[in-house]
């Protein structure tokens, strides 16, 4: 069906251009509002009357006759209809419809990928700060960005996972100083313990170890401990060795991995951030105020310039950004989407006039962002807000602990990121159609049960006939198998995993309606076999779909 897709569409522009040369390069199909209307809709009459000064339906009956006049259109169209001002509405045959079955089978788990277009993207996530466990904003975080690599996967990118995180600075001394405090034996609460000191029970779990002189791996680094509690450089390195570990092991249970750990202090041992600096400077796009260093940011959209160096010598926070996308940049990455915290939003503008003032040849708009809301997690009716392990939240091993991981990532992902989501816990335990990542993979398990209780060899049914799949229910069923592609190529555009999870709901119900109103294992074998096709073809896009947002596909439930 989507090589019939093309070839009417390829129809179009050759109708269009006799009609209007050139008009055919707008050649495009659209989803009628109402499914009853058609299959496809066709806008170009209402936008070609005013150029050539006819009334919309009448540029509507050249188009239809001039359509119905191609042997593609006369094989696999019933019928074209025009509606109301000049819409365009087509409608498949059957014959037409039943193709996407075979594609989908023939394609098994590549269906809806894309060639490689031979580009580079970086999908920098997570970037959560070696202090403490990874909360469930840093599990919203890691949801998005991993749905969001897959998805760009499938559309032809080469895509590079990047976790960066700050090694150093005043977070990481208060984690030193909290450790050491726990290490000569103090506590929360104690007098004299510091306002801004972590008070989880993991800091303790950091000073038992460490004065056991203990060894410590994560992905990027490994540290033995010397044991001693006034030795505050050890205790800093032991402590961040051992959260790295900890949020290792949380990304472990979330089936997230990364392709490489940056280190913010490697921009500064490595001359990258004094090298930026020197270049803005040379490049006329800073001044010396108050006695400290600004970037000319409203050169470049900014509502005020922006401090760089401050009195005492330091740099602003975004100045090493600045100089780490510089590097993304000269590591080929032609494309780079950053998921944050929305109170990240105020760096966007300063780091993309970094960018353009540096003049190093990125692009304008360079990088994207994705920016997401926090989560508030309810559980038994009220709100969850401290974890006792984390002192004052709810970790991501806590909620997976709790539901699935397969419940965290489904939730996490089943809203637009910029908004407020709330976690029932309740809800992602529950085994009934309320449960919406239960309804879609039960769909899946339900398909694969029908195919077990049948027995036979599945790969067979790639070439059945599949002339019986004429019913309403098989027709939109196949309709909705058609749009996967297209929804992955949107979804991957609009930074939207939310979409893939709408649309894997949508499939579900369309596979419980149609089970629903025909029986699959009927004594007719022909009908039989493609009934069985049908249902083999929609577990594999709910398949395919819940892989990239990173869901199992069960067999059984």
């Amino acid at each position: 069906m989507l090589k019939i897709k093309q070839e009417l569409l390829a129809g179009l522009a050759q109708a269009l251009d006799q009609l209007s040369p050139g008009a055919g390069d707008k050649a495009a199909f659209e989803s009628p509002k109402v499914a009853a209307h058609g299959d496809y809709a066709i806008t170009a009459a209402m936008q070609l009357a005013k150029p050539l000064k006819l009334n919309p339906r009448q540029v509507g009956e050249s188009l239809k006759a001039a359509l119905l006049a191609l042997p593609v259109y006369q094989r696999w169209v019933a019928d074209i209809d025009i509606a109301g001002p000049g819409f365009i509405n087509i409608r498949l045959t059957p014959a037409a419809k039943q193709q996407i079955v075979q594609e989908v089978l023939e394609a098994g788990d590549a269906f809806g990928v894309q060639p490689s277009n031979g580009q580079r993207l970086m999908v920098e996530f997570v970037s959560a700060n070696p202090t403490g466990p990874l909360h469930v904003g840093h599990g919203r975080q890691a949801a998005l960005g991993d749905a969001i690599c897959s998805l760009y996967s499938t559309q032809g990118w080469d895509v590079h996972r990047e976790f960066y995180y700050n090694d150093a600075g005043v977070q990481i001394g208060t984690l030193a100083t909290s450790t050491q405090l726990r290490a000569k034996g103090f506590k929360p609460g104690d007098a004299g313990w510091p306002e801004a000191a972590y008070n989880g029970d993991y800091i303790q779990d950091i000073a038992n170890d460490f004065l056991a002189k203990k060894t410590v791996h994560a992905d990027d680094r490994e540290f033995t401990a010397s044991g001693d509690a006034n030795d505050l450089d050890s205790i800093r390195q032991f402590a961040v060795a051992y959260l790295r570990h900890e949020q290792d092991l949380d990304l472990q249970a979330f089936q997230v991995k990364f392709d490489h750990y940056y280190l913010e202090s490697s921009l500064y041992t490595s001359g990258r951030v004094d090298t930026t600096v020197n270049r803005l400077v040379a490049n006329g796009k800073t001044y010396e105020q108050d006695g400290a260093l600004w970037l000319k940011s409203t050169d470049y959209g900014d509502d005020k310039d922006r401090v760089m160096r401050k009195g005492d010598g330091t740099y602003t926070y975004f100045v090493p950004d600045v100089a780490y996308h510089i590097a993304k940049w000269e590591r080929g990455f032609t494309k780079v989407i950053n998921i944050q915290g929305t109170d990240h939003h105020g760096t966007i503008a300063r780091v993309r006039a970094g960018l353009q003032a540096a003049d190093v040849g990125i692009p304008l708009g360079y990088p994207d962002y994705v920016l997401h809301t926090m989560v508030r997690v309810v559980r038994n009716g009220e709100e969850v807000k401290i974890s006792k392990r984390a002192g004052s939240y709810v970790t991501l091993r806590d909620l997976i602990e709790w539901t699935s991981k397969d419940a965290v990532r489904f939730f996490l992902l089943s809203r637009k990121p910029d908004t407020e989501y709330t976690f029932d816990v309740d809800l992602a335990v529950q085994k009934n159609n309320d449960n919406p990542v239960y309804y879609v993979q039960y769909a899946h398990a339900r398909i694969c049960s029908v195919l077990t209780a049948w027995g036979g060899d599945v790969a067979t049914l790639a070439g059945v006939d599949l002339s019986p799949l004429d019913t309403p229910a098989a027709q939109a069923l196949m309709l909705l198998l058609a749009k996967y592609p297209a929804m992955l190529t949107a979804a991957a555009e609009g930074f939207a995993p939310h979409d893939v999870t709408f649309y894997l709901r949508e499939l579900a119900a369309a596979y419980h309606s149609y089970y629903d109103a025909e029986r699959i294992l009927v004594d007719d074998e022909v009908v039989k076999r493609a009934r069985l096709a049908l249902v083999k073809s929609t577990a594999q896009v709910l398949h395919n779909g819940l892989a990239v947002l990173g869901v199992s596909a069960p067999q059984k439930m």
